[in-house]
Formats: structure tokens, sequence, C-alpha cells
């Protein structure tokens, strides 16, 4: 029997299923939770002393997993802990911490397989710790500035010829009056740098403009890549595909060997068995790297390309080498 899978991810996370239902389909069993669960709906009972390291379960109504006999861990963004009605702001508070560090603890300290580990992806979200390291493995990335300084933009703008792009540095998502907003890449020149209120507020990153054919989502699960091309089929989706997906029609391509080898470094230096990589590829066939996400979306590119992301994740949390 092989050990069971323990799957942290949002209760909602319908490309989660997918996971759960290859995994259950070839008999390996899964104990799905989500922190919001906590402490309401799963409890946590573990234990450590000389003889033997964290032992003990975690139990829902349905079901239980002794924590010994985890052989791996699929996290995936999961919810906010929940605690019982009547709590006053501080004792939320210091009961987020405590669950925090006690379950997200133990859970941490499992000595198995993780897809991906929470403190890799806490560490590798930060992008400029992406860019460092991803030039350091010998992939190319564009030409970056975060700063909350106006006259450094319109200084980098000009060094780096006038055209440039402006993003996130983290989340692009926000909510605001109930609704979920994205932030997108925006491509700036000269003229419209002559405005920069607001650049002094928070930090804020700007990259040379990339020429680009397509750009290239690479879906990484262990030593195994998926390359999808995006083609854009509008000006808006050519800035950032993610603004106008109606637009957008997908082949799988091929990647260069030394991209391979450039990805494959970084993902160890990064410690990360699975991340989503975004790159821009130039007429002339020049990859340029942008992000890696630890915790990207998949399906839509398995749903669109047929490469089979779900199936890889499933190898990779059980060990099998493809």
């Amino acid at each position: 029997m092989t050990s069971p899978v323990l799957i942290i991810a949002a209760s909602d996370d319908w490309p989660t299923d997918r996971i759960v239902v290859e995994l259950e389909h070839r008999g390996t069993k899964v104990f799905r939770m989500d922190t919001t669960d906590f402490p309401q709906r799963l409890t946590l009972a573990a234990r450590i002393d000389q003889e033997s390291v964290w032992t003990g379960g975690l139990t829902t109504d349905y079901r239980t997993v002794e924590l010994s006999r985890v052989g791996a861990v699929y996290y995936r963004a999961p919810g906010a802990f929940r605690f019982p009605k009547g709590m006053s702001g501080p004792e939320e508070r210091f009961a987020a911490a405590q669950a925090r560090a006690g379950l997200g603890g133990v859970l941490s300290a499992l000595d198995c397989r993780w897809v991906n580990h929470p403190t890799a992806m806490a560490r590798a979200e930060y992008k400029p710790v992406q860019l460092a390291a991803a030039r350091a493995c010998g992939l190319r990335i564009p030409a970056t500035l975060i700063t909350n300084q106006p006259r450094d933009v319109v200084a980098f703008a000009t060094e780096t010829g006038g055209l440039i792009v402006s993003k996130p540095v983290a989340s692009p998502v926000l909510i605001e009056n109930n609704q979920l907003k994205s932030v997108y890449t925006q491509r700036l020149n000269l003229t419209d740098l002559e405005d920069l209120r607001g650049i002094n507020t928070t930090a804020h990153l700007f990259q040379a403009w990339v020429s680009k054919e397509y750009e290239v989502r690479l879906t990484v699960v262990g030593k195994r890549m998926f390359a999808a091309a995006i083609h854009a089929g509008s000006e808006a989706a050519h800035e950032d595909w993610r603004s106008d997906y109606g637009s957008l029609t997908y082949t799988t391509t091929t990647v260069p060997e030394d991209v391979t080898a450039g990805v494959r470094r970084l993902m160890e230096r990064l410690h990360l068995r699975y991340g989503a990589a975004d790159f821009i590829v130039s007429p002339d066939g020049t990859w340029t790297f942008l992000e890696v996400n630890p915790c990207g979306q998949w399906d839509w590119i398995q749903g669109a390309t047929g490469l089979p992301i779900a199936e890889a994740i499933a190898d990779e949390l059980q060990g099998v080498n493809r």
C-alpha cells in the first residue's frame, strides 16, 4: 500500500479536484484539508519525543490521516483560519498566530516530498529574488527597476530606449468595493511619464519592453517541462495576455536546450518541484524570463493543449519518474 498524500488547498479549488481524482484512480489514499476548516471542522493532535518524530493525526468529520505515514504533500493556496463567532479582534489575531505556528508548524515539519514546501514558496514569490536567481542560472531577464522615486523612472526609461512596462511587484489581484480586480502590465513611453504622481506612495516595478512574437507558459513539474505558446489576438493581450483571455490561442512548443538547463538550475536554486514560468519569445527566437509562480494556474493550459500536467503532478507526488 502506498503512503497517503496530504493535500492542503482551498476547498473550492477545482483544479485540485483533478489531482485528487488522478491519485485515487491510481489507488493512492488522499487526505484533503483546507486550513479554513481549522479549528472548527479540522482537529490536530500531534506529538514528538526522543523516540519518534511527529506522530498523531489530522481528523475531519469524514476521515483521518496519521502524520507519520504521510508520503507527500501537495500545497496550493489554502484559505485563512476561521474561528468561532464572538471572539474580539485581538483574540482572533492571537488565535490565528497560534494556529499558524501550531498547525502550520507541525505540517511544515513533515519530512516527506513536498509540491511545494510553503517556506520555499514564500521566498520564491519575491520577484526580486526570482530575477536575481534566474540571471545567476543563465536565463535572460529584462532590465528591471524597482523604485518609489519618479526621477528614477524617467532615467530608466531613457537609458533603456524609452519604452518600458509597469507591473505589480506582488500579487496583481485586489478587492475593492467587494469586487475582485486585477492590475495588468501596462506599456509606457516617455510621454506617459510626464505625470508620475503616486509613484512615491509605494514600490513599483518597471521593466524594459521586450519585443515579442509570442509568450510561453512553461509549466515545470519535477524534471518535466510542458511548454505552451500563448498567441495574443488583441492589442491588450499583446501587452498582458491575462487582460483578454478570449483572444488567445495556444500551441505546444519546444524549449531550447539552454533555457531548459537554466530553468532546471533555477528550480533547484529556489527549492521548487512545481512552477509556472512565463517567458517572452522575441521575433529572433530569444527567450526572456519574466517570472515563475510557485502556485501558478495550470488547468486551463492542460484543457487548451492536452498537456498531461495533472498526471505529472500526481507522478511527482508519488515519486514516479517518467
